[in-house]
């Protein structure tokens, strides 16, 4: 990017403290920094503590604080409030106090970026009289969807108990309830800490006078997502991943410490298109029976695959299958998935669907086997099934299950000869094509950070 430096511009970016959060606001670090913009990261504790080796670039500076936690939350996902409380209550006061100690000091920050779930950040600057923008880190697509729900659409959300139901909005595709975000549904007064938050960002950006939301994806993904708001500009500036194509990829904090690099020997091994990669994400907990299904499932393909399971010794999970599977395919507890990605023998990623794993499956030119388990994910896989037509989706059962036999249908779809097979392989291509294309010097993604940087970072300089 071209330098247009400017020592007055110093951006604060507040980062919800976990993975799928850090990694893509570390870029968009990377890429302000090249543009001269000088930047301080802060989250948590919970997210820094376990970070093993923090990003060093000149530019980008790091201001952690205490979440009352520090890592050391006990509770379930049910009891979350409690520890998004505590960020709230913690981050507010510490943001606050860095915000007046940088002004005093001679430093001050000219503007703030907060990613999604932190929109007390927004009210902070809004007291200290600092503009700031939100960094939405999930596809236009479910942004659109969220504020249909707490705007004017409400209404459409209410009664979709029938799975078959219809709901059509504006600029999106025909969506069933199986294809709305896990909170699309939830009342906000039953005290979901998530709807809640993200009902209270839309408040804040409805009080403004035309605001400016950074979102990590790309026009030619997402055109009319991205633009089919009226009181809002969305602006795509993605994929902000990290990945070879981009520069490279180590510049990230990975939460999470990869052990071992023999399953690159491994897949140096295999024959050009072959592996099956499976991952389901930093967080997401998949059951045993899932487990069961996915192994079984493989099995039934009789394909070599890459399979992240991070269970460590705890291989229970794996149940009847454990010694099979390891004949025919690698277990590892955890791995570097861009370059897994990009390896020449993968032929296709069997994914939870999270934003970031599905953007880095897009910009590899990888097709899907899409298995969602809660959240944005529901609807990515509806995106990348039914829009993108770069993967397929597992069907659940009458019982609510993904089985071994939809497993192998979607395997063998994907890594077969078939002609939906093919197009699948070629949509891949294609928006791997149009995904470099938007990062390139002159493309629509660069171009627009540049110009919302010219317009409110560098003050039109």
């Amino acid at each position: 990017m071209e330098n247009l430096k400017n020592e007055k511009s110093h951006v604060l970016i507040v980062i919800f403290p976990g993975q799928g959060h850090i990694n893509p606001s570390l870029q968009l670090s990377k890429r302000l920094i090249s543009l001269g913009i000088k930047v301080t990261l802060s989250t948590s504790l919970s997210a820094f503590n376990k970070i093993k080796i923090l990003p060093n670039i000149e530019g980008l500076s790091f201001a952690p604080f205490s979440d009352g936690y520090d890592g050391n939350f006990k509770g379930s996902f049910n009891e979350f409030h409690s520890y998004y409380s505590s960020i709230k209550s913690h981050g507010s006061e510490f943001i606050f106090s860095l915000i007046k100690s940088n002004a005093k000091n001679y430093t001050p920050f000219t503007h703030i970026i907060y990613t999604v779930l932190m929109e007390w950040v927004g009210l902070v600057s809004k007291e200290l009289n600092i503009s700031s923008t939100l960094f939405w880190i999930q596809p236009a697509t479910i942004f659109d969807i969220y504020y249909y729900r707490y705007t004017d659409y409400s209404d459409y959300f209410k009664n979709c108990d029938s799975k078959d139901k219809i709901i059509e909005l504006p600029g999106l595709p025909p969506l069933s309830p199986i294809d709305f975000p896990s909170f699309v549904f939830d009342n906000v007064e039953c005290n979901n800490w998530a709807a809640e938050s993200i009902k209270r960002q839309i408040d804040i950006l409805n009080s403004e006078e035309n605001p400016k939301i950074l979102v990590n994806t790309f026009d030619d993904l997402e055109f009319d997502a991205l633009r089919i708001l009226k009181n809002v500009t969305m602006i795509g500036i993605g994929p902000s991943i990290p990945s070879f194509f981009l520069d490279d990829n180590s510049f990230r904090a990975d939460m999470i410490e990869i052990s071992s690099k023999n399953y690159m020997n491994w897949l140096d091994l295999m024959t050009k298109g072959s592996v099956i990669y499976v991952a389901f994400g930093s967080y997401t907990e998949t059951s045993s029976q899932l487990m069961e299904e996915i192994g079984q499932g493989l099995l039934k393909c009789g394909r070599p695959f890459l399979w992240v399971t991070r269970e460590g010794p705890n291989e229970e999970k794996f149940m009847t299958c454990k010694d099979e599977l390891e004949k025919q395919g690698k277990l590892v507890s955890w791995c570097s998935q861009v370059e897994v990605l990009k390896h020449p023998s993968v032929g296709c990623f069997l994914t939870h669907c999270g934003w970031n794993s599905t953007l880095e499956s897009i910009a590899s030119g990888v097709p899907i086997v899409a298995c969602p388990i809660w959240n944005d994910q529901l609807c990515n896989a509806k995106l990348i099934q039914d829009v993108w037509k770069n993967g397929v989706r597992v069907n659940t059962s009458d019982r609510g299950i993904a089985e071994r036999d939809e497993f192998e249908r979607c395997i063998e779809i994907v890594m077969g000869s078939s002609k939906e097979g093919e197009k699948l392989k070629k949509n891949a291509k294609k928006w791997s094509d149009l995904s470099k294309k938007a990062m390139k010097e002159n493309g629509s993604s660069t171009v627009n950070l540049k110009t919302y940087a010219y317009e409110f970072l560098l003050g039109g300089s």
